[in-house]
């Protein structure tokens, strides 16, 4: 996949395996439409990371 984007805010979605997805995506790109997780812990996992009404990393 290019992208992850998240719509939802279920607690399934929160405790994702992250080096698993970054393996799966071809541009480390997520796109959190529900700002489920934090900024700085995506950049620290090395993720471009956009969410609603906060600055990208």
């Amino acid at each position: 996949a290019d992208a992850m984007v998240i719509i939802t805010e279920w607690d399934q979605f929160r405790a994702l395996d992250f080096e698993r997805i970054k393996e799966a995506l071809s541009t480390n790109i997520v796109v959190d439409l529900r700002n489920i997780y934090s900024p700085d812990d995506m950049a620290a996992r090395g993720f471009k990371y956009t969410s609603i009404g906060r600055p990208s990393i």
